[in-house]
């Protein structure tokens, strides 16, 4: 855990108890270990590559002031076949970096969790991994890094991340990745919340998804002003800057409030009595 007063979001002991409770807390990180989805030859260059470039941007100043605290990042468990995808995981931990937001992800050790979470760590950021507790002999190889919350499933696991987080990010990942993302544009549309949603399409991975989306506009299953929530932009640092100006377009299906009521049982808002 980053203590108070070092590393670029720090947070005194009062207040990291009050943002994430009942946290599981980890020590020890510097235990090696197992990325088996990933080239052993590429993940220490890698990591390399990113601690330096992290290095000279705090040497330099080069640092970048956002309105998002904390961003949650969608991703796999797995890295991929190209190691384009793992190079856009790292460079997004760096934006993060640099622009001081903490990360809150899936949990997992292995695969683009385990690229971007040691990044934001590294950097000095905090990092909360949310995990079902089914998932943590599966997602989590070795020790953890920052702060891990364990719950019950996976309805829990997207919800937690979704209040803690201030915004959304995807970065190429499978069913799970594109589920939890969708779940966050849907919420968007819904009116329970009004943050950002940003896929980062890396070398085109979501083109196909994007069609389908615009199909869904022209055979009049998706309002236009809904497609609009969805942003998107092949780096990550275009993807940031288009977020940090995100207004909604959409008229929300219920406000913000109407859910939070029925979220703790009424009908309607209580008396003051």
């Amino acid at each position: 855990m980053v203590k108070g007063g070092e590393g670029c979001c720090a947070f005194s002991k009062k207040e990291e108890h009050d943002r994430i409770p009942d946290t599981c807390r980890f020590k020890g990180r510097k235990q090696r270990r197992r990325h088996s989805d990933l080239d052993s030859s590429l993940y220490p260059s890698l990591v390399l590559l990113s601690l330096v470039r992290s290095g000279r941007r705090r040497a330099m100043g080069d640092e970048t002031s956002s309105k998002f605290k904390r961003i949650c990042v969608f991703c796999g468990s797995n890295s991929g076949n190209r190691t384009v995808f793992r190079e856009a995981a790292l460079e997004l931990g760096h934006e993060l970096v640099k622009r001081r937001i903490d990360l809150v992800y899936g949990g997992g050790s292995v695969g683009l969790m385990g690229l971007i979470s040691q990044t934001v760590y590294d950097g000095g950021c905090h990092v909360l991994g949310v995990i079902p507790k089914a998932l943590v002999p599966l997602e989590i190889s070795g020790e953890t890094v920052g702060e891990v919350k364990i719950v019950a499933d996976m309805h829990e696991r997207k919800a937690e991340m979704a209040r803690q987080a201030d915004a959304f990010i995807a970065l190429p990942g499978g069913f799970g990745t594109m589920e939890e993302v969708l779940e966050m544009i849907t919420w968007s549309q819904l009116g329970i919340h009004d943050k950002p949603v940003g896929l980062l399409n890396v070398d085109g991975y979501y083109n196909s998804l994007f069609a389908l989306f615009d199909s869904g506009v022209e055979e009049g299953f998706i309002k236009p002003a809904c497609r609009h929530i969805v942003l998107s932009a092949s780096t990550a640092n275009e993807l940031l800057e288009k977020m940090e100006l995100y207004t909604p377009l959409h008229k929300e299906v219920a406000p913000k409030q109407s859910w939070e009521i029925a979220h703790l049982g009424y009908s309607k808002a209580p008396s003051s009595s």
